[in-house]
C-alpha cells in the first residue's frame, strides 16, 4: 500500500496551504524584525535568543503569526 496516493482519505492536512516546511519571505522578514528587538532590548543572552528564535520558527512554520508563536512561548 503506497502512502498518499488514491483519492481516498487523508487530505486534511492540506487545509492551510502553508502549514509546514519552509517559512515564506513575509514570515522571515517578520522575524527577523522581531528578533531585532529582542537583541536591541538586551532583555536575553545569546544562547535565550538562539532558542527563542528556534521556537517562533517552528510555531511560524506551523501557520502561526509572529504575535501568536511569542505569545505562545512568553505565556508559558
Amino acid at each position: 500500500m503506497a502512502y498518499g496516493s488514491g483519492s481516498s482519505g487523508g487530505g486534511s492536512s492540506e487545509s492551510k496551504p502553508k502549514s509546514s516546511g519552509k517559512m515564506t519571505d513575509k514570515q522571515k522578514a517578520d522575524l527577523k524584525k522581531h528578533m531585532a528587538g529582542h537583541k536591541d532590548m538586551k532583555d536575553m543572552s545569546a544562547s535565550q535568543l538562539k532558542s527563542h528564535r528556534m521556537r517562533m520558527m517552528s510555531r511560524m512554520r506551523r501557520g502561526d503569526s509572529v504575535a501568536k508563536a511569542h505569545k505562545a512561548i512568553m505565556g508559558k
